[in-house]
This record gives structure tokens, sequence and C-alpha cells, in this order.
């Protein structure tokens, strides 16, 4: 990382924090430990996407999933990229429902559950169904109680 006109960026030269974060995304001040960082740009098979990003969500990390299926958008065919999108929704709807923004995670939780409910693509294993179920209950939940939530008790089960 190096810093150009007062932001940090990456070994190519696009803007990227370097501030440590914690284990929901949120920066912390410089020289503080953090979490690592997921790296970016990763190509995974979708298994292996759908297993990391189930791991991270187990163990709290949902800012973190979110970035593995940031990759497979990114990365993967773009007729699949609705799938990783949404489930990219899906766990930033949690990482916002965690921190104590309700109305945030409410509308990322629903718009992702909306696009998993119009995909009929292939599922790579997950059930697609009982995730949007998971979304839709836990979005409804969060209207209603405000409070955080635990990410790593209320992580989806992709499979």
């Amino acid at each position: 990382m190096t810093q150009a006109r007062g932001r940090d960026r990456d070994d190519a030269g696009r803007a990227r924090s370097a501030r440590p974060r914690d284990g929901l995304g949120r920066p912390l001040p410089y020289g503080e430990p953090g979490v690592p960082r997921q790296p970016e740009g990763i190509v995974r098979s979708p298994e292996r996407t759908v297993t990391e990003a189930q791991a991270l969500l187990d163990s709290g990390r949902p800012f973190h999933a979110h970035e593995v299926f940031e990759d497979a958008w990114k990365t993967g065919p773009e007729e699949e990229r609705p799938l990783w999108r949404a489930l990219a929704q899906l766990a930033v709807g949690l990482t916002h429902a965690a921190r104590g923004n309700p109305t945030g995670g409410v509308r990322l939780l629903r718009r992702g559950a909306d696009e998993i409910a119009r995909w009929t693509g292939p599922a790579y294993g997950m059930d697609l169904p009982g995730v949007t179920g998971w979304a839709r209950a836990l979005a409804d939940e969060v209207a209603l109680d405000e409070r955080p939530v635990d990410p790593a008790r209320r992580a989806p089960r992709l499979r």
C-alpha cells in the first residue's frame, strides 16, 4: 500500500484503505490490530466460493463473506453475476444488522432475497429457497427489533 494525494492506494494504484478493520469490516485507527482482510480478485470455483463464504459467515464475519461473493460476482461468468451479487447483498445486509444499522440491513436482506428468488440458474448445492426464507425472516425481525444481531448466531446455512 502507498499513499497518493492523501489516499491509500494498492500496488496497482487503486484507492484502497490500508486502515485495519474489525470483524464486521468497520475501519479501525491506523496501528490498531485488526482482522486480516480478504484478498481481492481471487478466482474460485463456485463450490469453493460457497465453502469459504460459509466458513466466514459461521465465524461471524459476514463483511468478509461479502468480499468472497464479490470476487465471484466480478470474476465469474456474466450470466452468473446476479446470483453472486445477491449473495453479497445478503452478507452485507447481515453486516449492517450486526452493526446496528437496521435500515441498511433490512433493505439489503430484502433486495438480495428478491434477486435470489428470481434466480433460475445453477444453485451449486445451495439451498436457495432456504436462504431466501432466512433473509426475509431476518429482515422482518430486524425491522421490528432494531438491536444489533449476533452475526455468527444468525448466519445462514447456504447448503
